[in-house]
């Protein structure tokens, strides 16, 4: 069975940077598709990143693209997510997700197995 415990998440202030950082217990890590989703409160999931099995493939949201870059390591069952320069309406709880596929997608249907989340929060 996969479970994805997320770690990281935290009250910081704007400009600050936070690495979420995300273990897979199961079997399937290295190959499987990962990646990030988040919400906040009172608004729709919303796609951050995602990364291909071994790491060639990457998707990023428009919005976050370039400040919060995805990587892997499947020799530890973990994918990061380094977050900087945080914004105020970065505030959110992010979510780990993994699919079953080798390639990532920005849809969350693509993603069978969540975590439950680590909240991140930024003050202005």
């Amino acid at each position: 069975q996969v479970q994805l415990v997320e770690s990281g998440g935290g009250l910081v202030q704007a400009g600050d940077s936070l690495r979420l950082n995300c273990v897979d217990s199961g079997r399937t890590f290295s190959s499987a598709a990962m990646g990030w989703f988040r919400q906040a409160p009172g608004k729709e999931r919303e796609f951050v990143a995602a990364i291909s099995w071994r790491g060639g493939t990457y998707y990023y949201a428009d919005s976050m693209k370039g400040r919060f870059p995805i990587s892997r390591d499947n020799a530890k069952n973990t994918v990061y997510l380094q977050m900087n320069s945080l914004k105020p309406e970065d505030t959110a709880v992010y979510y780990c997700v993994q699919s079953r596929a080798q390639l990532p997608s920005r849809s969350p249907t693509h993603y069978g197995t969540w975590g439950q989340g680590t909240q991140v929060t930024v003050s202005s």
